[in-house]
């Protein structure tokens, strides 16, 4: 156990709560550009309260939930603020704040948004939040991120772009909600940082999500261009040539005399053939009279066997 508390001793929770939606978004950019906390996200739990919630040491904390409340109190918010010195990993695990944070540690994919000014304009009904919204669209280069609500009746529309673009926005976007319903609130962030950023609400359309990489599987490779040896050449011009106009060469003729005596020793019978020719005309002789047929030298008959 003094092991797990060791971790979380210089750590601390800060939580400061409003009644919109854009003033907590401001209050939470100021708290984060004043001291070094991180945003571990909005908690809204309906009738229009709103709680951000930042997470880092014990100091920086204390200072982060002091100059938020100070830009509460310039904004009108009746608010409520909490510095938690060291938290026991129960209470991170049960409240959402573990779950928030695992999200900030994997990401959400990366943004088509990002480093954009943000504005949000919070009107009590729908009706007027898409009119603003629409209005706001058709007077300056802006996207709508998202929309929020908050219960109550409160609904905020965020729209991304430049800082010039974004003001332009607002002004418009006020005009129509006052004539549509009732505009609740209006916020502009210049510059937000990316801890705001990520806990912001963004339409799916506007996360670019990590694609697998497509490998063909059938890959065609060109054929490559041949070339020409001329040696190869000559060797193939005098292979095509007719055999009556082709002479060989010395050397080659030099190899085709052995290459005749070694064929007509071939062409002589073998000694156990005329063997057997001499036994056979023997034989043939031994019949008749001694004297009436002489016997034939050997080398006669093969010589008559001769092609």
């Amino acid at each position: 156990m003094m092991s797990r508390r060791e971790d979380f001793t210089e750590m601390a929770l800060g939580l400061v709560s409003a009644q919109s939606f854009p003033a907590i978004v401001g209050i939470a950019d100021h708290m984060l550009k004043s001291s070094g906390v991180t945003l571990v996200g909005y908690e809204k739990i309906g009738g229009g309260h709103c709680t951000a919630i930042v997470r880092g040491n014990v100091a920086d904390v204390r200072l982060a939930v002091q100059e938020g409340a100070e830009r509460a109190e310039q904004f009108g918010q009746k608010l409520s603020t909490l510095v938690v010195p060291r938290p026991m990993p129960n209470l991170e695990v049960v409240l959402p704040i573990g779950n928030r944070l695992a999200q900030l540690a994997t990401g959400r994919g990366h943004s088509k948004l990002s480093n954009q000014a943000v504005g949000l304009l919070e009107t009590r009904g729908f009706p007027a939040m898409v009119g603003a919204a629409d209005a706001m669209l058709k007077a300056a280069d802006v996207v709508l991120a998202a929309y929020e609500t908050i219960g109550a009746g409160l609904c905020t529309a965020i729209v991304r772009g430049s800082v010039a673009n974004v003001a332009m926005a607002l002004d418009v976007g006020m005009v129509e909600a006052e004539r549509i319903g009732e505009l609740h609130a209006v916020m502009l962030v210049p510059r937000p940082l990316e801890d705001l950023d990520q806990t912001l609400p963004l339409a799916s359309c506007w996360i670019e999500e990590m694609q697998p990489l497509k490998i063909p599987l059938a890959v065609k490779e060109t054929q490559k261009e041949t070339v020409a040896l001329p040696e190869l050449t000559q060797e193939m011009k005098e292979l095509t040539i007719p055999n009556g106009d082709r002479a060989l060469p010395e050397s080659a003729q030099l190899d085709a005399k052995p290459f005749e005596i070694e064929q007509s020793a071939l062409m002589q019978p073998q000694p156990e053939e005329v063997q057997m020719d001499v036994e056979a005309e023997d034989r043939s002789d031994s019949s008749e009279p001694s004297s009436s047929k002489p016997a034939r030298p050997s080398h006669r008959r093969r010589d008559r066997r001769k092609p």
